[in-house]
């Protein structure tokens, strides 16, 4: 009789369990090589693969680097201290259960343990490749700090490699030394026996050696300390910077220091021979007090009673450093400033010598104007437009025209029919550009289009020119897109009056914007990255098809250029046919010695850029260092290196070799629409609020710190700062006018009670040429001149404003108040401030309707721009605005498009609207009270003023009554 033997049933589970590992690892594996060959291809197709593989090395090599770095040391420590174990050691029953417990594990544990150790370190020192590879490829910046007179190019490059070095050395020592000590003990070598410890000669001579190693490491640390203190905060009064505690008693004590651990060092060098462990563990507590007493109690003290009651003399000198250095990181020592000794009365004519600015003036918000895009130029559910649009300038009829302008972008969510088809293959694609002239509008209100509609062909011809309209490549764009399949299947514009997809207008993409997808295997990668089985499975992916993503323009920029922060406001351009999203690249470096430090996303919120919970971008040197376009085609991307004396890139130029253009290669149309940009811009403003100030005595004083104000629109709970405004201006001591971006400054106070009045006025030209970016400073040599926060509290607190307003908001619209501009024309300031009407109805917009303007003390409120400067200046202002062509209609005309609106002046005649004599009379009285206190004021009578304050209060609650 025979039998079968069955195999053990555990033995078919492990076979089982291997097998299932195996394969889990191998679909890990292919998961891995699908998203690295996907980015290969990418990169490959955008001609940046050097980028990528650059950075692959990098990364490779840096963790080769930590990991072995770490690895080697903890291994040889342990096996060190193990193979010089005592063979006859005499160890007590704990000792000997925890070897027989780690003893199976020990030849794991040993290639284990610093393995493990190796893979923290090897992923810690990837992530520093950009510092490794500035510090091989440094560029010398031309310029020494005052303090040690070294090359600034120390600090930025040098230093924190140098002190990387030496943090990730004395980790890996101090970790070879702890597991030296734990196997020591556990195999005898070192015996604690109540208070006496027992070393053997092997164990003393590497523990000695390697605290000599730790100790000497933490010396050259020390070394290193003290040329940090110039790039960290001071003791002292200097935000950044070593001041005269730091330069008297810090740097001293520290290269003190730094002798003493070294002469630390070489006493456990001396015990490692000798064997006698006192001199170190003395020279060890000598260190750690003279750590104390020279490093922290000393400083404290000359601070303390020396600097403290002398700070202004003694601090003198390190400030002047403080102030060349910030001004020069940020690029604001060449500032130009004007003593501008504003005026504030109106005159008549006043605006003459500023004819073509006052023609320039912008009207048109692009904060509110977007409901006006979307409902007029949107079309279909399916586009879109950002919140906020963008103000470039266009050369027409060969002048220079300041334009609100965005592009009619998809919106994937806003199909009706959401399916992987429809969103991958059909909708692929936003249309055309909407652009409106800034200082015009229709006589309804609505904007003076001068680029807009969707032709019934493939291109469009307008003012702005010939160009190619799609929008494959945007900010809202689809996460990918599949295209170049043939058979029209993209969906290219709507027919007019067409709502289906019947009749529509189709297209098959012509370019060359992402990898292709002519095999089965690229298929199946590109499934796998993208998680869709229909990439795979379609019968609409050929192999003539493209899959597009990584499609947001600035998304693009930061791959193709890893080492640049980018401008948070990408914005259009139409350039020799092409549509080009322009984004501004910059170098940036928190190591730049003396300049003050600050958060950069923190710096540029205001009202269109949201303030960051944590800001940990911490920025002290700055350059707009690179110009890049994104083609908003075919996605293409192309750097420029604008500033090539910034050392900063010329280092990343040797990085990343032949990925930067010329600037003289740029187009003339591509530099028209060039301008200076607003986050460099608002950091620089940022700045100069206390840096205006070049005497170290009254920096010292604060006495005359600025800020820039609050955007006097934003809600009162949360008021967020001013933007600045692009305006096409001349600015006082420019030859002719140009493309500006401005901001005003108020004193910074911190006390509750602010003075809203301006301090100072900052334009720079946006305008490429000799003097990009010159930056001019209007000082005001008397602070009298009204602020954005007083002149809207004029408009808003002025009897026949507030009446007219509150008539406009009646019934079922609403008020919304546009961008306070201020203007340095006329010998003063020009207020102006657009006011739009909206229906609450669920198909409304805002419609211009009048305009605010400010002047000193004066104030006008008419239908138009021209029209108030005519008010505002005695009758005739000297110049024409951009508007002067416009019939308003009259908001209670049944035609408007709004729902109809109460009167904008029933006092006005020809209104067709009946008012009661009694409210009539109110409103006069009123105006008459107003008029009665200004002259009171500048007759410096008070009790006439007050009388009229009375009647005036007493005029406006009769009127408000009558109105109900």
């Amino acid at each position: 009789m025979t039998s079968t033997a069955t195999p053990p049933a555990n033995r078919s589970r492990a076979t089982l369990a291997i097998s299932a590992a195996i394969v889990g690892a191998l679909v890990v594996l292919f998961f891995v090589f699908a998203n690295v060959y996907t980015d290969i291809l990418w990169f490959d197709q955008l001609g940046f693969l050097n980028v990528l593989t650059t950075q692959w090395f990098a990364t490779g090599g840096m963790f080769l680097v930590g990991f072995l770095g770490m690895f080697l040391p903890v291994w040889a420590s342990l096996q060190i201290a193990y193979r010089a174990r005592p063979v006859y050691a005499k160890l007590n029953s704990q000792l000997d259960r925890y070897q027989e417990v780690v003893e199976p594990l020990r030849r794991v544990a040993m290639l284990g343990i610093p393995a493990v150790l190796g893979l923290f370190a090897g992923v810690t020192a990837a992530g520093q490749w950009q510092m490794v590879l500035q510090w091989w490829n440094r560029t010398p910046f031309g310029q020494v700090d005052p303090q040690f007179g070294l090359d600034i190019s120390f600090f930025v490059y040098e230093l924190p490699f140098w002190r990387g070095v030496i943090a990730f050395a004395s980790a890996v020592v101090l970790l070879a030394g702890i597991a030296a000590v734990a196997t020591s003990y556990l195999y005898g070598a070192i015996a604690v026996n109540g208070r006496e410890i027992r070393i053997s000669r092997t164990a003393r001579i590497q523990l000695a050696l390697t605290a000599a190693i730790y100790i000497a490491l933490q010396g050259v640390s020390i070394w290193f300390d003290q040329y940090a203190t110039v790039i960290q905060p001071s003791d002292g009064f200097l935000a950044i910077g070593a001041g005269f505690t730091e330069v008297n008693s810090t740097i001293p004590s520290r290269g003190i220091l730094a002798g003493i651990a070294l002469l630390v060092a070489a006493l456990f060098v001396i015990t490692a021979v000798i064997g006698r462990w006192r001199l170190p563990i003395v020279g060890t507590a000598l260190l750690l007090v003279s750590g104390l007493l020279i490093g922290s109690v000393y400083p404290w003290i000359v601070q303390r009673f020396q600097v403290e009651p002398n700070a202004r003399e003694f601090e003198a000198p390190f400030i002047e450093r403080n102030i060349e250095a910030t001004r020069d990181a940020y690029n604001v020592s060449g500032i130009e400033e004007i003593s501008y000794d504003a005026v504030t009365d109106a005159e008549q004519g006043a605006l003459r010598e500023d004819a073509e600015t006052t023609a320039n003036i912008r009207i048109i918000d692009p904060a509110l104007v977007t409901e006006a895009f979307a409902q007029l130029e949107q079309f279909r559910q399916y586009y879109q437009f950002p919140e906020f649009l963008d103000v470039d300038r266009y050369e027409i009829d060969g002048r220079t025209q300041d334009t609100v302008i965005s592009l009619r972008e998809l919106n994937p969510d806003g199909q009706t029919s959401q399916n992987w088809y429809n969103n991958t293959i059909v909708f692929t694609h936003g249309y055309g550009v909407v652009a409106a002239y800034g200082n015009q509008r229709t006589d309804d209100g609505r904007p003076q289009f001068l680029e807009g509609g969707i032709p019934a062909s493939g291109s469009l011809t307008s003012e702005l020119g010939e160009y190619e309209p799609r929008v494959y490549f945007g900010e809202f764009s689809p996460t990918y897109s599949i295209v170049g399949g043939g058979d029209n299947l993209e969906l290219d514009f709507p027919s007019e009056g067409n709502e289906d997809q019947a009749g529509n207008a189709t297209y098959t993409f012509t370019g060359d914007g992402g990898p292709t997808l002519d095999n089965v295997f690229k298929r199946l990668l590109y499934s796998i990255k993208f998680q869709s089985e229909q990439i795979f499975l379609s019968e609409a992916v050929t192999d003539d098809s493209q899959i597009l993503y990584e499609r947001n323009p600035v998304e693009r920029v930061q791959k193709a250029a890893p080492y640049l922060t980018l401008d948070s406001d990408p914005y259009p351009a139409i350039v020799d046919g092409r549509i080009v999203w322009i984004v501004d690249g910059y170098t940036t470096s928190a190591s730049y010695p003396y300049s003050t430090t600050v958060a950069l996303s923190e710096a540029i919120a205001d009202t269109y850029t949201p303030a960051p919970a944590f800001p940990l971008d911490q920025i002290n040197y700055i350059r707009n260092s690179v110009k890049a376009t994104v083609d908003a085609y075919d996605g293409s991307v192309t750097l420029y290196a604008w500033d090539t004396e910034d050392p900063i890139l010329q280092t990343w130029q040797k990085v990343f070799p032949n990925t930067l253009e010329s600037a003289e290669g740029m187009s003339e149309q591509l530099l028209s629409h060039v301008r200076y940009p607003a986050d460099l811009f608002k950091v620089q403003r940022n700045i100069l609020g206390a840096y205006h100030v070049t005497d170290p005595g009254s920096f010292f004083s604060t006495d005359d710190e600025w800020r820039t104000p609050n955007d006097p629109t934003s809600l009162a709970a949360a008021p967020t700062l001013q933007p600045p405004y692009y305006l096409t201006m001349q600015v006082p001591g420019a030859d002719a006018p140009g493309f500006t971006l401005y901001s005003t400054f108020i004193p910074r106070t911190a006390s509750e009670n602010e003075r809203n009045v301006l301090t100072g006025y900052l334009a720079a030209n946006a305008d490429p040429g000799e003097d990009y970016g010159k930056l001019t400073l209007l000082t005001l040599p008397s602070q009298t001149i009204p602020g954005p926060g007083q002149v809207q509290n004029q408009f808003n607190s002025d009897p026949i404003v507030a009446n007219d307003l509150a008539l406009l908001q009646r019934g079922e619209t609403e008020v919304l108040r546009g961008n306070l501009l201020t203007l340095p024309i006329g010998g003063g300031f020009l207020y102006v401030q657009p006011v739009y009407v909206q229906s609450t109805g669920e198909t409304s917009f805002p419609l211009l309707r009048k305009v605010l303007v400010a002047f000193g003390d004066s104030i006008a409120f008419e239908d138009t721009l021209d029209e108030a400067l005519d008010s505002l200046f005695g009758g005739d202002s000297g110049a024409a605005a951009g508007d002067g062509d416009v019939d308003p209609v009259d908001p209670t005309d049944p035609t408007d498009p709004t729902d109809p609106t109460e009167p904008t002046d029933p006092t006005e005649p020809g209104t067709g609207v009946e008012i009661s004599a009694e409210l009539a009379q109110a409103l006069q009285d009123a105006r008459q009270a107003l008029l009665d206190r200004e002259q009171a004021y500048a007759d410096n009578d008070l009790v006439a003023a007050a009388e009229a304050d009375e009647r005036l209060q007493e005029a406006i609650e009769r009127a408000l009554a009558l109105s109900d």
